[in-house]
């Protein structure tokens, strides 16, 4: 976790938030019960509501150690952030897109946290034009200025929107670079489940959305 300094003119307090975006390792605690079964003393951990399981596997075939857990749904992502609160005793949560935008960004006004050369933009993330069809483990590309992996690409990460509603930021490894700027936004379209085969669609994957992920906020110090 990073610690964030907060902006007041804008209504942001200072925060802690995932240098990377969430990978699998702490994922799969999550949505396979591992915690149930070596920790002790988190009152309500079993009880917390938990993904089904995957018909298929979530990581596609790309990777799953130090890879970004992906498919995710709002509900999914918002849902593991209840269970780490529970069992860190820490209030978790995902990040507003002020919040986000303002850890992006990291103090610059330019087009990308690195600057406004798209030129340089392979430097710092994956994106249609270098990820080869597919996720990469984090932390493979240049940090921003606040030490935080990936605010552009890879995964597109899920945000609290400014009117209530779900809204990922970033972009991912299948968007272009124009859709990985410091203020882009993508809110979910029906394509990213289209080929659910469950009726209704499950709440918790994306069936079509290999390139969604997220990464957590904490309020107080972690």
């Amino acid at each position: 976790m990073v610690a964030i300094p907060g902006d007041p003119a804008k209504g942001i307090a200072p925060f802690w938030i995932g240098k990377t975006e969430l990978t699998w390792e702490a994922f799969d605690a999550y949505v396979y019960g591992l915690d149930l079964d070596s920790t002790e003393g988190n009152d309500g951990a079993d009880a917390v509501s938990r993904p089904t399981k995957p018909y298929l596997p979530p990581d596609r075939g790309f990777g799953h150690e130090g890879y970004a857990a992906i498919s995710m749904s709002y509900k999914n992502a918002a849902a593991f952030c209840e269970w780490l609160s529970l069992v860190s005793k820490k209030k978790y949560r995902l990040p507003t897109e002020a919040e986000w935008e303002h850890a992006c960004r990291a103090g610059t006004t330019t087009r990308y946290a690195f600057g406004d050369d798209v030129s340089a933009l392979a430097e710092y993330a994956w994106f249609t034009e270098n990820a080869g069809g597919k996720s990469h483990p984090v932390a493979q590309k240049k940090p921003n200025p606040w030490g935080l992996f990936d605010v552009h690409g890879n995964v597109k990460e899920w945000c609290q929107g400014a009117d209530g509603k779900p809204v990922t930021r970033g972009g991912g490894w299948a968007d272009k670079a124009s859709e990985l700027e410091s203020s882009s936004r993508a809110p979910q379209v029906p394509a990213w489940n289209r080929s659910d085969p469950q009726v209704p669609k499950s709440k918790w994957w994306l069936s079509d959305g290999p390139f969604v992920g997220f990464r957590v906020l904490c309020e107080s110090q972690p």
